[in-house]
């Protein structure tokens, strides 16, 4: 489980770069506002040692900065309610765990239903604004408000059931993983993996190939495309393609987490016989931003003056979200036209595209051209109108 566990996005939550200069920033700007709100999950064991701030981490112990390590975890005890880190920790010699009869060498041990449920991981994976109470990040309840809590699905479920291969989302097998926990330990038929992947591939972040990859393969097993051509497409007029992007395998909208700053979008070529393009819309432009004309599937919110802002900090309202809920379908319509000279069949390409952050937002954060966040393929699907 600790091998699992230490290449994971929990080991990395204090260390993690991006989150690192995003939280300094914000530090900066809010005379130190959010030191300790940020560090409740990021870096909760520094917050309970009362070692935050200040917010450079010059006081950190370095059990603090290994983030949401194995020992933090299995001394949470409850909460005070859902979001914000409200952990609740009982620090001492007994260990809470999901099973009733384990045994360890090292300390006692105690069943924890906690441990079992989506409420656990609510505790950090709601959020909501520290002085305005605006919700900055809702994947528990969009979990709470899904198909999946109504069949008793928890997140454990999907995210402690992934392997090398095996994504272990909503339309993938999450078959049982035998093995033992620990020192001391019996064979168990089902161990929860301790990997814990979301979405985060930014190679700087994610140095580990193989959690980089357990990554893109969740997000290949997140959703599905459809195409719908038209009926009767007649050149030199203005034809209509439909796309259907379902959320098919997460378990909360797509994308999820701090919206504002993920990107997912549709990539649409349409070519003639002789590979000749006559439409696309999604391209990257050369300094890596997103063509304008393209839908992106995120949470836009606005500063006080009204305009948009990725600072969440500075986050004062909600202008939009158009993320895709589990299990529902959103349609993008492309209309194109097929010039005289086109030989069919013209060749249709869509793909759903995702990626961590904006560029411009690591160009701040980084430096210009420093890092490019890996935009990942998540699915593509091909088509012909004839």
């Amino acid at each position: 489980m600790y091998e699992h566990w230490k290449g994971s996005m929990l080991s990395k939550s204090y260390e993690d770069e991006l989150f690192r200069r995003l939280y300094l920033l914000g530090s900066e700007e809010t005379d130190g506002l959010i030191d300790e709100f940020c560090m409740r999950c990021h870096a909760p064991i520094g917050v309970y040692l009362k070692e935050i701030p200040p917010a450079d981490g010059s006081k950190l112990s370095d059990i603090a900065k290994r983030g949401i390590s194995c020992d933090f975890c299995h001394t949470v005890s409850g909460y005070k309610k859902i979001g914000n880190g409200n952990f609740e920790l009982s620090p001492g010699m007994i260990k809470r765990g999901p099973f009733e009869d384990s045994n360890s060498p090292g300390h006692k041990t105690a069943y924890s239903e906690l441990h079992t449920k989506s409420e656990f991981c609510g505790i950090c994976h709601n959020l909501y604004h520290p002085t305005n109470n605006i919700p900055l990040e809702l994947t528990y309840t969009e979990w709470k408000e899904s198909p999946y809590a109504e069949e008793g699905i928890p997140c454990q479920d999907c995210h402690m059931r992934q392997n090398p291969g095996i994504p272990a989302t909503g339309i993938t097998k999450r078959p049982d993983y035998p093995g033992i926990a620990g020192a001391g330990g019996g064979k168990r038929p089902h161990l929860y993996t301790h990997y814990f992947v979301g979405a985060n591939t930014i190679p700087q972040i994610q140095i580990d190939e193989t959690y980089r990859q357990l990554a893109i393969e969740r997000l290949r097993a997140a959703a599905t495309l459809e195409i719908i051509r038209p009926t009767n497409p007649t050149p030199d007029t203005e034809n209509t393609i439909k796309i259907n992007i379902t959320n098919a395998g997460a378990g909360h909208y797509l994308p999820t987490g701090l919206t504002e700053l993920r990107q997912m979008w549709l990539y649409v070529k349409i070519t003639d016989s002789s590979g000749k393009t006559i439409y696309e819309s999604g391209a990257l432009d050369n300094e890596e931003n997103i063509d304008k004309t393209s839908t992106i599937y995120q949470s836009i919110f606005a500063d006080k003056n009204g305009n948009p802002t990725e600072k969440v900090w500075k986050i004062e309202s909600l202008i939009s979200d158009n993320r895709i809920p589990p299990k529902k379908s959103a349609t993008e319509e492309h209309s194109f036209n097929i010039p005289a000279t086109a030989t069919l069949p013209l060749n249709v390409e869509t793909v759903l595209k995702y990626r961590s952050a904006p560029q411009h937002l690591v160009d701040e954060l980084f430096g210009k051209g420093k890092v490019t966040p890996l935009v990942v393929d998540m699915v593509t699907e091909k088509s012909q109108i004839k």
